[in-house]
C-alpha cells in the first residue's frame, strides 16, 4: 500500500512575471520596455528589463521610477490575469488530464500521465513548453517533484527533481521558500522568527522534530515543516464530500456578460461554503463547472493552498466565467453553472473562518502570529493562556499553558468537589495573596467558629495595612477541610462588598481566612 505521507508527483507549469505579461498584452504594449504593476503604490510584480535596472517587488512606485525612469506602469488586476490565463490552462489541458490552476501564472497536473504518454518527465516537459507558446505566444518554465510545493519551486528553476529526491532537493534553499503570499502562503512572521533563530533554510528546519515545531511555534509552522521535509502539506485527512453538497444553478436568461457573471458567483459561492460549514468541512480544490445552450460545457479546476472563504469561491468562479466568456471559450451565454468541491479538509483548519466570520479569523490570526513573535523573544514559556480546569479555590482551577501546547485542564472539572466556591469566579486572583485584616464594629478581629460561623458580622476591611473601609455586604462564610494532614488543612473563604474611598473605589472581594489570617484571594468585577 502507498505511504501516505508520501507526495504524488507534480508537474507545474509556470509563466514567469505573468501580471506582467498579462498587463502588457491587455494595453498591446509592445515588448523591450520595462514593465512594472503596481498595487496600493507598490511594486507587485515586474519584467527582467525592470529588474535589471533595479525595479524589485514591495518597492515604492516612486523609488522604482526614480531608478528606472523608462518604466512603464500597469495598475495590479486579478481578474485581468484571470482571464488572460486561461488559454494557457486550455493549451496544457490539450496534452494533460487533471489540470489545476494554482493561481494565474501557475497551472499543475499530476505528472503521471503525461510522462507515460510522451515517454517520460523531460519529454513531457518540452511539449508542454511548445505548446503553451505555440498556442499562446507565453514563456513558461516546467518543473517536476514529488509534491505541490516542491514541484512549484523546481519551476522556478527548471528542474525536474528525480523521484524520492526532493528532501535533497528543498535542502539548500532558502527559509524564505516558505513565504509564498501568491499562493496563500503568508509565513512572513515565521520565516522572520526562523531566520533570527538562525535557522535559514529549509532543511535545517526539516531537521527540527514535529512535536518540537508544534510546541513552540504552533500549527501553521508544522505545515510549513512538512513543506519544507518534503511531505504533504496535510496528513490525509481530506476525502470527498457528500455529492448533495455539491451546488448548480440554472441561469435563466443565460449570462454572457462578466458582472452578470460575477453576481451569480457570489451567491453560489455562499451557498457553497454554507453548505460545507454545516457539514464542519472547507474546500481545497474547486470545479468550476459550465454549460451553454449550444451544448457546449467546460470545466476547471483551481487549487488552494489554504482553505478556500467565500470570497475566494466567487474570485475563482468569476475569473473562470469571465475568461471562458470574454476569450469565446463558450460561444452562447452560461445556462448550467455548477460548483463542485473537489477536496476538503476536515473544517477545524478553519474553525476560525468557518464560526466566527473572516474579519475575526483574521484578527486572531495576526493576534496568534504576534505570540509567536513575543514567544520567539522570551522563550516558550514567556506568553501563556489560561485553561480553566477542576478545583476548589479560583487558583487550583487555572492552569496556564504556554503558547501553542495542547489546551488541556490540570484537573478534571466534572469531578466532584466538595467546598468549591460557588460562582461566579473572582475575575482576578494575584499571584501572591494580599494580606487584609477583618474587624467587627467594635474593632476586634472577625473569625470563624468550629461550627463554621463568624465570630462578628464584618464591619470593615483593611487591605495591605491602607486604611479600612467600611463592608457593604457581605456573603459567606464557606469553610473546607482540604488538605486536612496538613497545618493550615481549615479554611474559610468570605465574600465582601466595601465601600468607595478617595484613593480606591468600591470593591467586591474573595477573602480567605487561613490559620486566622486574611487575604485577597480573588477580586470580581
Amino acid at each position: 500500500m502507498e505511504n501516505v505521507g508520501t507526495p504524488h508527483r507534480m508537474l507545474v507549469v509556470w509563466c514567469p512575471d505573468w501580471p506582467v505579461t498579462a498587463a502588457s498584452a491587455a494595453a498591446a504594449h509592445l515588448p523591450g520596455r520595462p514593465v512594472a504593476v503596481v498595487t496600493g503604490n507598490l511594486v507587485v510584480a515586474a519584467s527582467a528589463l525592470a529588474r535589471a535596472e533595479g525595479v524589485r517587488r514591495g518597492m515604492r512606485r516612486r523609488e522604482a521610477q526614480g531608478r528606472c525612469p523608462d518604466l512603464v506602469v500597469f495598475p495590479d488586476d486579478p481578474d485581468r490575469d484571470a482571464r488572460l490565463f486561461e488559454p494557457v490552462a486550455a493549451a496544457v489541458e490539450e496534452l494533460a488530464v487533471g489540470v489545476e490552476i494554482i493561481r494565474p501564472g501557475v497551472v499543475a497536473v499530476p505528472a503521471r500521465g503525461p510522462a507515460g504518454y510522451f515517454g517520460g518527465e523531460e519529454a513531457a516537459a518540452e511539449r508542454l513548453i511548445d505548446q503553451v507558446a505555440a498556442r499562446t505566444g507565453a514563456e513558461c518554465q516546467v518543473g517536476v517533484a514529488d509534491g505541490l510545493f516542491a514541484a512549484i519551486l523546481a519551476a522556478h528553476r527548471g528542474l525536474l527533481v528525480v523521484p524520492g529526491g526532493t528532501p535533497e532537493f528543498l535542502a539548500p534553499l532558502s527559509i524564505r521558500e516558505l513565504h509564498r503570499p501568491a499562493e496563500g502562503q503568508d509565513r512572513a512572521e515565521l520565516v522572520d522568527l526562523l531566520r533570527r533563530l538562525g535557522i535559514r533554510t529549509l532543511g535545517a528546519f526539516a531537521e527540527l522534530g514535529e512535536r518540537d515545531v508544534s510546541a513552540r511555534f504552533g500549527a501553521d509552522a508544522v505545515l510549513a515543516h512538512r513543506l519544507a521535509s518534503g511531505r504533504e502539506e496535510r496528513p490525509p485527512a481530506r476525502r470527498r464530500p457528500p455529492p448533495e453538497l455539491t451546488v448548480t444553478e440554472s441561469l435563466d436568461p443565460p449570462v454572457d456578460r462578466v458582472d452578470a457573471a460575477a453576481f451569480v458567483a457570489r451567491a453560489l459561492a455562499e451557498r457553497l461554503h454554507s453548505g460545507l460549514a454545516a457539514h464542519g468541512l472547507a474546500c481545497t480544490r474547486l470545479g468550476i463547472h459550465a454549460a451553454t445552450g449550444a451544448g457546449e460545457e467546460r470545466e476547471r479546476v483551481w487549487r488552494c493552498a489554504e482553505p478556500l472563504t467565500p470570497t475566494g469561491i466567487a474570485d475563482r468562479v468569476r475569473w473562470q466565467l469571465d475568461g471562458w466568456l470574454r476569450d469565446t471559450a463558450l460561444s452562447a451565454g452560461v445556462t448550467v453553472l455548477r460548483l463542485d468541491p473537489v477536496e476538503v479538509i476536515e473544517g477545524t483548519t478553519l474553525q476560525l473562518d468557518l464560526w466566527r466570520g473572516e474579519g475575526r479569523a483574521e484578527a486572531d490570526e495576526r493576534a496568534g502570529r504576534a505570540m509567536v513573535h513575543v514567544q520567539g523573544l522570551l522563550g516558550p514559556d514567556g506568553v501563556v493562556t489560561a485553561v480553566l480546569g477542576g478545583g476548589r479555590t479560583p487558583a487550583e482551577r487555572v492552569r496556564l499553558v504556554p503558547w501553542g501546547d495542547e489546551r488541556t485542564p490540570a484537573a478534571d472539572p466534572a469531578a466532584p468537589w466538595p467546598g468549591v466556591l460557588p460562582s461566579p469566579s473572582p475575575a482576578t486572583v494575584p499571584t501572591t495573596p494580599l494580606p487584609a485584616a477583618v474587624t467587627d464594629r467594635a474593632g476586634r478581629p472577625v473569625s470563624v467558629t468550629a461550627r463554621h460561623e463568624l465570630t462578628e458580622p464584618p464591619a470593615r476591611v483593611s487591605l495591605d495595612g491602607r486604611p479600612p473601609r467600611p463592608v457593604i455586604a457581605w456573603a459567606g462564610p464557606w469553610s473546607t477541610d482540604d488538605r486536612w494532614w496538613t497545618t493550615p488543612g481549615r479554611r474559610a473563604r468570605l465574600q465582601v462588598l466595601l465601600e468607595e474611598s478617595e484613593e480606591d473605589t468600591a470593591a467586591a472581594l474573595l477573602l480567605t481566612l487561613t490559620d486566622e489570617k486574611w487575604t485577597v484571594e480573588g477580586m470580581y468585577d
